[in-house]
């Protein structure tokens, strides 16, 4: 009988120490667990918050676009690009132009200076006292002609000799136009051997390819000339990504090497046939081109928007990348002047104009709110 009560009473004592126990154990977890979430828990008083200028956002619905990326450059269209050559050979007499100058349609850039030029001229003034006497003889014919006096024979001759050197005549004096002679000033008897080279746009010097003295023939490229007050995209698509590019789309591009700002411009023209390297050219329109300091020739990195969807996003700077994983800090709480973050980690998918898709984990919902400006110096402590 007393072995057991003996029994009895130890059983006892063992259940009380255990239950003791049980709860000892509890307790330290759920302590342990609630030193762990104050840990997790980023406290911002409303004095830093107001002092670091933090604002708190939702997820917002923003128009995501489906882009194809391409590249080019900038250029003018063929009538603002002019390449200067003579009409005839000749020695440059005086380039008073660099590169650079900003000449106007009609200004004088080039003097050529040609013993030919002498020639032509005399040339065209023993032309023209022959035709004098040319269309003298032939009127003469023709009413000879008329009263049976002359022969068929002589007539033919006159009128042949005649408008041979109104052909000739012709000629000659179209050439001297082209050498901007003037053949009115060559009849009066103004004979000139240095010629000038007239600018046939306005427009900036981009190349100059000879110097004074310099011998220049009908070949010879003197100098380059364009006018940037209208310019455009050239860009170069492959053949994969045509199909989606249509007039109108938007095109948002930059200029890689001096700047990372972006700029818009819009599909104007898309190209009918195939490079040799599986490209076709797309022609794009800027927008704003007065206000823009581009030059022809830039490189540019471009994206053409093809389509766009509805995505819920976050600012881009409300999401903190470490070490590869991307955190942001959702509002747990707001008690009296404190508020109370949590970190919440997320995958992101595509950003575009200052916005980052935020993907929906289920945590996140339309009401969630989160650090949208301050997260960084936040998580960076």
């Amino acid at each position: 009988m007393k072995r057991n009560l003996y029994k009895i009473v130890a059983l006892s004592l063992f259940i009380a120490l255990y239950s003791c126990g049980d709860k000892t154990l509890q307790s330290d977890s759920l302590e342990d667990k609630n030193t762990e979430e104050m840990d997790n828990t980023i406290r911002v008083s409303q004095a830093q918050f107001e002092q670091s200028k933090m604002t708190l956002g939702k997820l917002e619905e923003k128009p995501f676009p489906t882009i194809v990326t391409v590249n080019g450059m900038i250029d003018v269209p063929p009538e603002n690009r002019a390449v200067v050559n003579a009409t005839m050979g000749g020695y440059i007499k005086t380039t008073p132009l660099l590169v650079g100058n900003v000449v106007r349609k009609g200004q004088v850039l080039v003097t050529l200076e040609n013993p030919d030029f002498v020639k032509l001229q005399q040339e065209y003034m023993e032309v023209n006292e022959q035709l004098v006497y040319l269309k003298s003889e032939y009127e003469r014919q023709v009413t000879m002609k008329a009263e049976n006096i002359t022969s068929q024979k002589s007539y033919l001759r006159a009128e042949s000799e005649y408008k041979t050197a109104m052909a000739k005549h012709s000629g000659l004096d179209k050439q001297l136009r082209m050498l901007n002679i003037s053949p009115s000033k060559v009849r009066a008897g103004t004979i000139v051997s240095i010629v000038p080279i007239y600018a046939p746009i306005s427009g900036s010097i981009t190349k100059m390819n000879i110097t004074k003295g310099s011998y220049v023939s009908p070949a010879t490229e003197i100098l380059e000339i364009i006018d940037t007050e209208h310019i455009h995209l050239e860009l170069s698509v492959f053949e994969k990504d045509i199909m989606k590019i249509k007039k109108g789309q938007q095109i948002d591009f930059k200029i890689p090497e001096s700047s990372s700002e972006f700029y818009k411009a819009e599909v104007h023209l898309v190209g009918t046939s195939i490079q040799a390297n599986r490209t076709i050219q797309v022609h794009g329109h800027i927008e704003n081109e007065e206000e823009a300091n581009f030059l022809a020739g830039m490189f540019v990195d471009a994206s053409i928007i093809t389509d766009s969807s509805i995505q819920k996003a976050l600012p881009s700077e409300a999401i903190i990348e470490v070490d590869g994983v991307f955190y942001v800090l959702v509002l747990d709480r707001k008690e009296g002047e404190t508020y109370f973050f949590n970190e919440q980690e997320v995958v992101v998918q595509e950003n575009y104009d200052g916005f980052t898709v935020v993907e929906n984990n289920g945590n996140l919902t339309n009401s969630t709110q989160f650090l949208t400006k301050g997260a960084f110096n936040l998580l960076g402590e």
